[in-house]
């Protein structure tokens, strides 16, 4: 086993999300080979110098066989130390946990935990038993089911998605309409559809690594600012000891092993705060680095089978933002010309709603390219603002999952095709 003090080589899962680029942001300025795999060539990660070499591979969406054999391809002849899972990857090679082990450190929990944590449905059930707080919640798998269950305002999802995929807010009958119109029927009922009271409060994000079902590493933040598609545009870390005592009973049900990662809101009214969402992975890790806690890193150790001290708390009140988000957000809110140019003045100058912040995404001083994307996305917008969600949507491509590809890969056909095919030799 790799001293996990010297640089590691890590294999990351995708490097098209936010959450990965920031996480190569952390691996490269620990020093650490970083490769990247993603079925897009123009990914927001390829513009890093942090990563070495990246491989472009099936899509997982609408290929996770080929996916898989991709990254197994890529891991003969113990060529990384850590194959680092930064999104819905995690599924996949949760079930074929027997085909990655010995080829690569990896932190995931029993496929059992992480499907259950991966649906919101499931994820709502394990609440409903661990006697934790959520919005009132409807779990239904029709049309009129919704009908039935809506009490406005609500919130309808499905209970697969991820970056506000498949969530609609219903205010009034309109709404409604558009939102089974959306939904359709087929796909989005057979994996049930939750129907949550709305809740008027603030948006909170919390992240954590655990060891065998043991809490050693937790951040929280709340959104200062909104992006597009329900993002943080500027984000400050809080403390928040009840949720941190929510994380550490789910991971403890769970048995869990990894990063894992929640929403929830904080009330307006002053009552316990509401878990709303669960991702089992890290969810953009920089605001915690920028506050004293290096969850990736305590990941990575983990992956190699240590068992790391747990973390000191992280500071409060730190600032951070994503630049990008932030022009988006703009532009999507219905922002002119000249509300753009003036986000992006008040960006450059640190002035503002910016004043004390520091870039999470696009970190310029430290890695130059990652400045391409922004500098893409500016002129962009300032041409015209409209096409925001156009490019906000380039984000949720082949590299995610779908109702079709889970059902794939849940499917005793394919567990039993990839675990006859060669396996590869250990290292």
């Amino acid at each position: 086993m790799p001293d996990p003090a010297k640089p590691l080589r890590v294999l990351v899962s995708e490097g098209s999300s936010t959450s990965a680029r920031e996480a190569i942001t952390i691996l490269g300025l620990s020093g650490h080979h970083v490769e990247v795999c993603d079925p897009s060539p123009w990914c927001l990660s390829r513009f890093s110098r942090f990563v070495r070499k990246f491989h472009r591979c099936p899509g997982l969406r609408d290929d996770p066989a080929g996916y898989l054999a991709f990254v197994e391809r890529r891991l003969a002849g113990g060529k990384f130390d850590v194959l680092l899972p930064t999104h819905e990857q995690g599924f996949l090679f949760a079930r074929v946990a027997q085909r990655i082990e010995g080829r690569a450190g990896i932190a995931l929990p029993a496929f059992e935990s992480y499907r259950e944590a991966h649906s919101k449905a499931g994820f709502s059930r394990l609440l409903d038993r661990l006697g934790l707080p959520q919005p009132p919640t409807r779990i239904v798998q029709s049309a009129q089911g919704v009908r039935e269950a809506v009490r406005f305002p609500a919130v309808v999802k499905t209970s697969v998605g991820t970056a506000s995929r498949g969530i609609w807010f219903v205010r009034s009958a309109d709404d409604l309409m558009r939102a089974l119109h959306d939904l359709g029927g087929g796909d989005a009922f057979a994996g049930e559809v939750l129907v949550q009271d709305l809740v008027a409060g603030t948006t909170e994000k919390a992240q954590s690594v655990f060891c065998r079902g043991r809490m050693l590493g937790f951040h929280a933040y709340r959104q200062i600012a909104a992006g597009i598609g329900g993002g943080e545009a500027i984000k400050q870390s809080v403390s928040r000891p009840v949720v941190r005592a929510y994380l550490e009973q789910i991971g403890r049900a769970l048995d869990w092993q990894g990063a894992l990662s929640v929403d929830y809101i904080m009330p307006d009214v002053d009552t316990a705060p509401l878990l709303i969402d669960c991702n089992p992975r890290l969810v953009e890790p920089m605001n915690a680095y920028r506050s004293g806690v290096d969850l990736v890193g305590l990941l990575l150790l983990i992956s190699l089978g240590e068992t790391p001290a747990p973390l000191l708390a992280s500071r409060e009140g730190v600032l951070t933002h994503l630049a990008m988000q932030a022009l988006l957000g703009c532009a999507a809110r219905g922002g002119t010309r000249p509300d753009i140019l003036r986000e992006c003045l008040h960006l450059a100058a640190a002035r503002g709603p910016y004043a004390g912040s520091s870039e999470e995404l696009t970190p310029v001083q430290s890695d130059w390219i990652s400045a391409v994307p922004l500098a893409m996305t500016a002129p962009v917008l300032l041409a015209s603002p409209k096409l925001a969600i156009k490019l906000a949507l380039g984000g949720f491509g082949a590299h995610l999952l779908d109702a079709a590809s889970i059902r794939v890969i849940e499917s005793e056909g394919f567990y039993q095709h990839n675990s006859s095919s060669p396996g590869l030799t250990g290292r």
